[in-house]
């Protein structure tokens, strides 16, 4: 998940990716912030549908964000897109700890 959420936000990103992390009691949260243009609040939707892509002009398939989403909801999660403090993307996972 990791992997596929930084090579996203470097694929995307003009100069600065950001990766941080958290665990407590309640788990572990993850999240990728980049610099890039970031997506529009009502495309979202869009962009973590399986082959859904905001910019054909780019290289990709479609895929990673659709898988994301699918392994933080198979592991009980959930996944956060909004604008970055650094202006572009921000993709916060947030997976439950063990109990």
């Amino acid at each position: 998940m990791l992997g596929n959420l930084a090579e996203n936000a470097a694929k995307w990103a003009h100069r600065t990716v950001l990766v941080c992390g958290i665990a407590d009691g309640n788990g572990v949260m993850v999240a990728v912030d980049d610099d890039g243009p970031g997506i529009a609040d009502g495309a979202i939707e869009t962009a973590l549908a399986r082959g859904g892509r905001l910019d054909e002009a780019q290289p990709g398939t479609g895929l990673g964000l659709a898988i994301v989403s699918d392994l933080v909801e198979a592991y009980g999660g959930s996944l956060t897109l909004s604008r970055s403090a650094l202006g572009g993307l921000r993709a916060a996972v947030r997976l439950p700890g063990r109990h």
